[in-house]
């Protein structure tokens, strides 16, 4: 039987991140073929291998802190929705305390390691859904899009704003999908990301680093 790595290692190939110098990933190039691939091994019903692309609101808040290590450096970092673990690699690069991966996949979470260990970092520690809580423990809470649908995004925004009202740094990146309430956060840094067509109908995305404004009494989208 197929294990979580043996796929990933099989499905996708070690690369750089064309937004994100100095990170190499385990990347796929067919979307499609990569979700049906997915499926055959393991049966129907698996959600999508998004832990086999780089988003664009996951490469500019890697670059983000990697350009800004004090935001991060010394401090224990919660990575939400990790995906490929790109934003939780870059926290570590950064000088975080302690990384910590929240992923549900597990061929995601088999991922986050490979990649971790491809770019000289130990390898975060992996938790499941932390949705229901605030983060407790984590002093900084990053989160690469994470609003791209609407269910996800009223579990995660309440998250976000439960950690910030406990007193934890909340940054994230999007490039300002429809279930993000723009009107609640600030942006800290915006670029262009470099991107898959197929996933994202254009080849180029304007992504943003955002930060919550503090007086907005409430961050869910309406």
């Amino acid at each position: 039987m197929t294990t979580a790595e043996q796929f990933v290692r099989w499905a996708c190939r070690l690369g750089p991140v064309p937004g994100v110098a100095g990170i190499r990933l385990h990347l796929a190039d067919d979307v499609l073929g990569l979700w049906q691939r997915t499926e055959d091994a393991f049966g129907e019903g698996r959600q999508p291998p998004f832990w086999a692309f780089a988003w664009p609101g996951g490469q500019v808040l890697a670059r983000y802190v990697l350009g800004h290590a004090g935001a991060v450096a010394g401090r224990s970092v919660l990575d939400v929705g990790s995906g490929s673990g790109l934003v939780a690699i870059a926290a570590a690069k950064a000088g975080a305390a302690t990384v910590t991966a929240s992923e549900v996949d597990a061929l995601a979470a088999a991922a986050i390691v490979l990649n971790a260990q491809a770019n000289g970092v130990p390898p975060p520690a992996l938790v499941g859904d932390v949705l229901d809580g605030d983060g407790a423990g984590a002093d900084v809470v990053l989160a690469g899009d994470v609003c791209y649908a609407r269910p996800l995004a009223a579990r995660v925004l309440p998250f976000l704003e439960r950690a910030a009202a406990r007193g934890a740094s909340v940054l994230v990146g999007d490039i300002g999908r429809a279930f993000l309430p723009r009107g609640r956060f600030g942006v800290l840094d915006a670029r262009d990301i470099p991107v898959m067509a197929e996933l994202e109908d254009s080849g180029v995305k304007r992504a943003m680093v955002w930060a919550p404004v503090p007086e907005a009494p409430c961050w869910v989208h309406e």
